[in-house]
């Protein structure tokens, strides 16, 4: 008896919970938070040695400013329309983009999909049938076979009482959310990619430029040669050397437009365009303008701006949902139907009074063994929302070392601009001198051609250096990238 007490007073307290569950609407499962991540208030450590910071003269120096960080269109930085017209082409025509913008449409549908089901739904229902009772069903009594006519309306509810649509919804929703952000993901990388290629193409372009300027300094070197040749001064195995060194050079300049041909088709391919279908004048190095005042985003404002930090968020918002989904799937589901209608033996009877016929219907579902299905689920769910937990604070520290990457980049920039500046300088200068030393007789030609060959790669590494203080700069907007959420 007192073991029948006990189960009594056990199935009372589980009826109570249940009803309390049904009252309150309670909403089982984990509830999603933002995962705390420590948050320096400097990307790069204090007092971390530059080479060359304080050397590098202030033209050449670029200075960042942290505060909200770039705009959207931060490639307006470098004051180039034409770098405006291409990331603006870019954005309307690339199909990277516009398969993006498709998956974030389908992702609000599948929003709208999940919250339908916080509604009743409601069906029509038109038929008509004819049937014929068996004997063994009736007993005594027997109908012959009968044609019956319907119409009505049916109405089923799901009742949400622990959260599962809740859950479903919610989930939907940081689906679509993930979705924008791979929108916004896919623009800045576009955005940066046709930057990126339109500052390789000016480069490869001054690189030509300059190696043009070299063969005729060869050519001149020839005809200076032949002319102390036909003086008498030095002898014609000069000749051959200037001849030689001319057909060295002329072998830099097919690599170049090698790469300028891979650089242009990749931008036409970025603008969404064949190779052939895209002709426009190249970007140049003096129509882009360098920006000495760097916007940068602080590290809290990092997390609201970048678009994968935003993404991996989003991830983890789903997959809270998807937990306490997968909760709620252990939890009895009650579903609420009912029907009212015309039911009768002739059409015309269902317009009928006496013909309505209606019902209401509760049903409970209840799992009672799976095979530890439901529980299995629930805990791959928490899994896979602990590793959700763990990405997202592995992609805000790889946020944080791509800006202090860039940060440190446009400092040794600087510093190794200005140097190249100087090399370049000095180089041209011991050419002048070496080139007066020659014609008057005083030095061999190899010194010429060592002095030309210094003043080659001064040049050529100057372009580098600025080449690459553009690419860092570009870097540095896209760590910092994204619009303000």
């Amino acid at each position: 008896m007192r073991r029948w007490g006990s189960r009594r007073r056990t199935g009372a307290r589980h009826a109570l919970a249940l009803a309390a569950l049904l009252l309150a609407g309670c909403t089982v499962g984990p509830v999603f938070q933002r995962p705390r991540v420590p948050m320096p208030r400097h990307y790069r450590p204090s007092g971390t040695p530059v080479a060359g910071e304080t050397a590098a003269p202030a033209r050449y120096r670029q200075r960042t400013m942290p505060g909200t960080g770039p705009g959207a269109r931060w490639w307006r930085l470098f004051h180039s329309p034409q770098l405006d017209a291409l990331v603006q082409q870019a954005l309307v025509d690339n199909h990277d983009v516009a398969a993006a913008e498709e998956a974030l449409a389908e992702a609000q549908q599948g929003v709208v999909v999940a919250a339908a089901s916080r509604y009743p739904q409601i069906g029509a229902v038109l038929g008509a049938g004819r049937q014929k009772y068996g004997a063994a069903f009736l007993g005594p009594e027997h109908f012959p076979p009968f044609t019956y006519f319907e119409a009505g309306i049916s109405v089923s509810y799901e009742l949400d009482y622990v959260g599962l649509t809740r859950h479903t919804i919610e989930e939907r929703r940081a689906l679509e959310q993930y979705q924008r952000s791979e929108l916004a993901a896919t623009r800045l990388v576009l955005g940066g990619e046709v930057a990126s290629r339109a500052v390789v193409i000016a480069s490869m372009r001054a690189e030509i430029h300059a190696l043009d300027g070299l063969l005729s300094a060869d050519r001149t070197n020839v005809a200076l040669v032949r002319e102390a040749v036909a003086a008498g001064s030095v002898p014609r195995l000069d000749v051959l050397t200037a001849r030689t060194q001319l057909a060295s050079d002329a072998t830099l300049l097919p690599p170049l437009y090698q790469r300028l041909a891979v650089a242009r088709h990749a931008l036409a391919a970025l603008l969404g365009r064949a190779p052939a279908g895209w002709d426009q004048p190249d970007p140049t190095l003096g129509e882009l303008r360098l920006p000495h005042r760097v916007p940068v985003s602080v590290p809290s404002g990092l997390l609201r701006r970048r678009p994968d930090i935003l993404a991996a968020q989003a991830q983890l918002q789903a997959a809270t949902a998807a937990a306490g989904v997968a909760t709620a799937n252990l939890y009895p589901r009650i579903e609420l139907t009912g029907t009212l209608g015309q039911e009768g033996l002739q059409p015309g009877q269902l317009f009928n009074a006496s013909s309505t016929a209606w019902s209401l219907i509760s049903g409970l579902t209840a799992p009672l063994f799976d095979g530890g299905r439901l529980h299995a689920e629930r805990r791959a769910a928490l899994d896979a929302l602990h590793a959700r937990a763990d990405l997202y604070q592995q992609v805000v520290v790889n946020a944080f070392e791509q800006v202090a990457d860039a940060l440190d980049a446009l400092r040794h920039d600087a510093q190794l601009r200005a140097a190249q500046a100087r090399a370049l300088s000095l180089s041209r200068r011991r050419l002048i001198l070496e080139r007066k030393s020659y014609l008057a007789g005083n030095s061999g030609l190899l010194p010429v051609l060592d002095a030309e060959r210094e003043r080659e790669r001064a040049e050529l590494g100057l372009l580098g250096a600025e080449e690459h203080q553009y690419l860092d700069t570009i870097r540095l907007l896209l760590a910092s990238g994204g619009p303000v959420r």
